[in-house]
């Protein structure tokens, strides 16, 4: 279902399901619709996420009997719990896979199902689980796209270096040194290509997945602030494009320093990219709460405000669909960093134009996992 946890795993709580888990988080924490009925078949959790898909106040569905809660049918019309027969099949079931029903009013949900039994093999715990059938159509859609849009930025650069290699073996003795090494060396820049986009494919894995790990020290950020400026000055940016400020005393910053020079050098390089001018970074103590604020600033045409929710999504390429190099991943990434860092970012128009990218992040502590 997805690769999350799912509900029904972590719904494997006390009876009432209805108060904060061993964690701190409940039933209506969960982004799936969940329903729990007790041993009476009377149901003792319906979470937020149920009453939105149902449209049943999740008053209205407590202490009744699940079946008249949620009549769900399937394509030929049959009552589904008739079907299933929950609490009187077969003893040796221990869950049902997803599948498609209908609520009455005709809306399609995919429904899950699993049981809890005692020492006797009673059922002690119904739990059902139910997804918008909507949400998992726009899901699969944008895996589809994700296959096309990786594809696509993979096709390009291997087609080139096959082609060169290709030529280079079938006709290495007609060319002159100088033009083996222009070969070679666009084979070298598409190869470096291919691998950068591999590794923030990777990075998108563990950023939706949770699994990213953090290892924290104690960071200077204004140091690592000017290494990705000499960094962009040696790769052929002029030293003038940059100005870099710092403002007031910062805490000791606990931070990851491999993923905090990969958000500095992703905003900088998005502003070097897409901006225009002087590409402008201020360091400050956050004024809200304990930490460092961010920002990135760029002289060029900026961000329009109805895009601004959009910047941070996969493959977002700017207004128009700007292709203007890279592949759209960059800052999707950058918002997963910084949120693994208890941070937070946001985008909006610069004092003098252009857009500015600001990021907040707590000092964090040693043991402080994100």
């Amino acid at each position: 279902m997805g690769g999350e946890e799912s509900p029904l795993v972590a719904a494997r709580g006390p009876e009432t399901g209805s108060g904060p888990g061993p964690e701190g988080s409940g039933p209506d924490d969960l982004p799936d619709g969940l329903m729990v009925a007790g041993r009476d078949a009377r149901v003792v959790v319906f979470n937020a996420a149920a009453a939105r898909i149902t449209g049943i106040p999740a008053g209205s569905a407590l202490g009744r009997d699940f079946r008249d809660v949620l009549p769900l049918h399937d394509a030929e019309g049959r009552d589904w719990w008739k079907c299933l027969a929950p609490y009187d099949g077969l003893s040796t079931r221990t869950r049902h896979p997803e599948r498609v029903l209908f609520l009455p009013g005709g809306t399609e949900v995919l429904v899950t199902a699993a049981y809890r039994r005692d020492a006797d093999r009673r059922v002690e715990r119904f739990t059902v689980c139910l997804r918008d059938a909507l949400h998992r159509a726009r899901q699969e859609r944008d895996r589809a796209d994700l296959v096309s849009t990786v594809a696509h930025e993979l096709r390009s650069p291997l087609t080139s270096v096959k082609g060169f290699t290709a030529t280079l073996l079938a006709k290495w003795h007609r060319f002159n040194d100088d033009q083996k090494r222009v070969m070679l060396e666009t084979v070298n820049a598409d190869a470096d290509r291919v691998t950068r986009l591999i590794t923030e494919l990777l990075d998108v894995s563990r950023i939706e997945a949770g699994r990213l790990e953090m290892r924290r020290q104690v960071v200077d950020l204004p140091e690592e602030v000017r290494k990705v400026i000499a960094g962009r000055v040696a790769a052929g940016e002029p030293e003038d494009r940059f100005r870099f400020e710092t403002r007031g005393e910062l805490p000791e910053m606990w931070l990851d320093p491999d993923k905090m020079d990969q958000i500095l050098g992703n905003l900088v390089e998005n502003a070097v990219r897409h901006g225009a001018g002087t590409v402008t970074i201020v360091v400050e103590p956050d004024a809200h709460k304990e930490g460092a604020a961010v920002s990135v600033r760029d002289e060029g045409e900026g961000i329009p405000p109805e895009a601004a929710q959009r910047v941070f999504r996969q493959f977002w390429r700017g207004p128009g669909g700007s292709r203007r190099g890279g592949t759209g991943l960059g800052l999707y990434i950058v918002k997963g960093l910084v949120e693994a860092h208890g941070g937070v970012i946001t985008v909006r128009r610069a004092p003098g134009g252009g857009a500015e990218f600001r990021f907040t992040v707590p000092a964090g502590a040693p043991n402080y996992a994100g």
